[in-house]
């Protein structure tokens, strides 16, 4: 048992579970950032409430019994379902009026703000604004379409869970905190995400929500029908305006709708990334959470509730919409969407879960946020010397922002990186409590350690290893049941891209998998999901492999793993270049943790599994990688006792050796592995900045090489530009050449294992 006291004062423990098999309830917020969130809206009695499947309604869901009843349940659940809160009437009156929205539209008329006819034209663009942003709600076609989700999500998925106990705690916190609006902030894993929390939200009591609508075009008619459903969408290059100019008419108009929306106390839903660019925090998504950042800075509301929302499907309806056409192609219409719909009910995507993290205020968080602010960034500086192979001294982790630097930060630089650090956090929250299904863990398995074939008893014995490492690591899972029948149901939803031979003398089925681009994508997209689970121990892993490939050239034939020693500042040095380089979101990490902390934490891990074994400096060992002197890590200089002296001299070296944990054999292989599809992305993305002739115009849709680009752009690889024809994305000029193409992509292959 470890203990040690946060900046608030509180008693932070950390325990170790015992390996047995529970279902954990996920989803804590971050005790450092939102302590009293932590503690107020939490119960120990939720995880025990079980689940129940949103899409199965009887009689018990209505107010009336009966043989007829049990026939038209679904129709009467729908009508009694309430509408909480709704747009006002006067929402136009009110925005006109907003002071911000009066004076962005003086500046533009020149100073005619007393002029009767500029009102009036004034009162026309910004109904033309606010049009394009929301409808109002027609409630009898939200009941209609309502009654026939709930028909279509029926015939698509088995079942559709919820966690009462999720449920209860988001409850307890509205009850809590009456008159304060929630916010939903959810990733992103197909365009049926929206339709989905809207009826999940409307079905479970918490109200119709506004669903926000990202970089997906819609037609005139699907645009009407949306909006009248819920849909909101944001104005005509907004993201533009918030990063060029941020007192135009379109985002003053959008900051005020949020206002009132807010106070009306309606629920919004925000997805926080693209279907198309997993783990990085999108532009819509930030244009969404200025004006929430902005409504509690200026008192708008006192206060806001959000609540990060994690998504997982057995099969991911990825392509329900437009059957694989490029998202930019043309705009998505009404009639391609009842087709596709009709497609999908031929096809079987098995479950889907939906899991509701801790809600957490917005306004504690901003108020934690300026007090203590970490350095989430990742300087030019401390990265791009590495790459290179440039000599650099050892930069610092641990420091923090100080008041002399916030001083000087402009507000729109305080806003932006505010946004920036609440989008990430949430981002981390919801993929932390998303629940692994069993298709996700039969596809690691498939990819990171039965890449040919596999017998299915030996496919079920690593099935149960892996779930048992899972649950140990309190992440949940979306599944239960027989071991057996899970195994086979993950195959099923796999069988496109698998070949099963019965092995008569055995008894068995000989798993093959099948040798194409297109299983190793799908197995890739599926075996993600366990990735933040076990992100420590993989960078880890990849780190010690980057080490171990350093010292072929020097030790002739390859020795025995276990008899080579690293030193502690080299296992560090190379576990936070790697943390640079990854999205955090990716890792699970929360960016309000400094770099040296989550180095140490990943150390400990591998400790802790099995991976290492820590030696101290006295005793004898076969090979040191550096003769740097160590890095103490900041929490060893903390003095608990009552002296008032600290010495780094009393801090052992510590070195470490590694080691094969006997009741998991091949282990670091499988967390080498793990890696791996996401760092073969950064090296094809390496070989497109070669293809290609630049600078190139940063595309609105990423795919998952544009997404790997975008983490280019933050480590300085690529420099963006603006342009009359939007933002254009530039080489640095390290990068300029061969050479430093070359290095970049050897410094990506060290760490991946093949």
């Amino acid at each position: 048992m470890k203990a040690w006291f946060s900046d608030s004062g509180q008693r932070v423990e950390v325990f170790i579970p015992s390996r047995r098999w529970f279902r954990p309830l996920m989803g804590r917020c971050c005790q450092a950032c939102t302590p009293r969130s932590w503690d107020g809206f939490y119960h120990t009695r939720l995880s025990s409430l079980g689940f129940r499947s949103a899409t199965w309604v009887t009689e018990e869901d209505t107010r009336y019994r009966g043989w007829l009843v049990r026939r038209i349940c679904c129709v009467l659940a729908v009508g009694s379902w309430k509408v909480l809160t709704n747009t006002p009437g006067d929402l136009l009156e009110r925005v006109c009026s907003n002071k911000r929205v009066q004076d962005v539209a003086a500046s533009q008329a020149c100073g005619c703000r007393g002029d009767s006819k500029f009102q009036q034209q004034c009162k026309e663009k910004v109904l033309g604004i606010l049009a394009g942003i929301q409808a109002p709600l027609c409630l009898p076609m939200l009941r209609l379409c309502c009654w026939a989700l709930l028909r279509f999500l029926s015939c698509l998925f088995f079942s559709v869970q919820l966690h009462r106990g999720q449920l209860d705690m988001v409850l307890r916190a509205v009850r809590r905190k009456p008159g304060v609006p929630l916010v939903f902030l959810s990733t992103h894993k197909s365009q049926l995400d929206g339709l989905l929390l809207s009826f999940l939200l409307f079905s479970q009591g918490l109200g119709v929500p506004r669903v926000t609508v990202g970089n997906l075009t819609c037609s005139p008619r699907l645009r009407a029908l949306l909006g009248c459903l819920g849909a909101v969408f944001l104005p005509t290059r907004v993201e533009q305006a918030l990063s060029d100019q941020d007192g135009e008419l379109p985002v003053a108009v959008l900051a005020s709708y949020v206002e009132e929306v807010l106070r009306s106390r309606q629920p919004l839903v925000v997805f926080l990334e693209e279907p198309s660019a997993p783990w990085h925090l999108s532009g819509p998504a930030r244009a969404w959470l200025a004006p929430l950042y902005r409504a509690v800075r200026d008192g708008a509301v006192p206060d806001i509730l959000l609540v990060p929302v994690g998504i997982a499907y057995d099969r991911t309806p990825d392509r329900f919409c437009r059957d694989g056409a490029e998202p930019s192609a043309q705009p998505l219409g009404l009639r391609a969407c009842l087709w596709a719909a009709c497609r999908a009910l031929c096809r079987c995507f098995g479950c889907a879960r939906v899991d509701l993290a801790q809600p957490f205020s917005l306004q504690e968080f901003v108020a934690k946020s300026l007090i203590c602010q970490s350095s989430m960034g990742k300087p030019l500086e401390e990265l791009l010397p590495t790459i290179l192979g440039m000599l650099s001294s050892q930069p610092d982790y641990s420091r923090a922002d100080g008041p002399e630097h916030r001083m000087t930060t402009s507000s729109e630089a305080e806003e932006e990186m505010m946004v920036t650090k609440l989008g990430l956090h949430a981002l981390s929250d919801a993929i932390a409590c998303s629940a692994v299904t069993a298709v996700g863990i039969t596809s690691a398995l498939l990819l990171h350690k039965h890449r040919k074939c596999v017998r299915l008893s030996q496919l079920m014995a690593d099935f149960a290893w892996l779930l048992e490492e899972t649950l140990l690591r309190q992440h949940d899972v979306s599944f239960s049941g027989q071991l057996r029948a899970l195994v086979l149901h993950s195959l099923a939803m796999l069988r496109a891209h698998l070949t099963l031979y019965h092995l008569a003398p055995l008894g068995d089925v000989l798993v093959v998998v099948k040798d194409s681009a297109e299983t190793q994508w799908e197995l890739s997209c599926h075996s993600t999901q366990i990735v933040p689970i076990f992100a420590s121990e993989a960078v880890g892993a990849c780190a010690i492999r980057a080490l171990l490939l350093e010292l072929l050239p020097f030790v002739g034939e390859a020795p025995c793993p276990s008899s080579i020693t690293f030193s502690e500042d080299e296992l560090h040095h190379k576990i936070l270049t790697l943390l640079q380089l990854l999205p955090p979101s990716l890792l699970g990490l929360k960016p309000c943790q400094p770099l040296d902390c989550q180095s140490q934490d990943i150390l400990d891990k591998l400790t802790l599994c099995g991976l290492l074994e820590a030696e101290e400096e006295g005793e004898r060992y076969l090979c040191d990688v550096s003769s740097r002197r160590c890095r103490t890590p900041h929490w060893t200089n903390l003095d608990f006792s009552d002296s008032d002296t600290d010495s780094d001299d009393n801090h052992c070296k510590r070195c470490f050796r590694i080691c094969e944990p006997k009741d998991s054999p091949g282990f670091l292989l499988f967390f080498c592995h793990l890696l791996s599809p996401v760092l073969a992305t950064y090296v094809r993305a390496v070989a497109f900045l070669e293809q290609h002739s630049w600078p190139q115009p940063e595309h609105p849709m990423w795919s998952l090489v544009l997404s790997t680009l975008q983490s280019f752009k933050n480590i300085g690889v690529l420099k963006e530009r603006p342009s009359p024809s939007g933002p254009l994305l530039h080489l640095t000029q390290p990068f300029c050449s061969s050479e430093g193409r070359r290095k970049l992509r050897a410094f990506l292959e060290q760490f991946m294992q093949l």
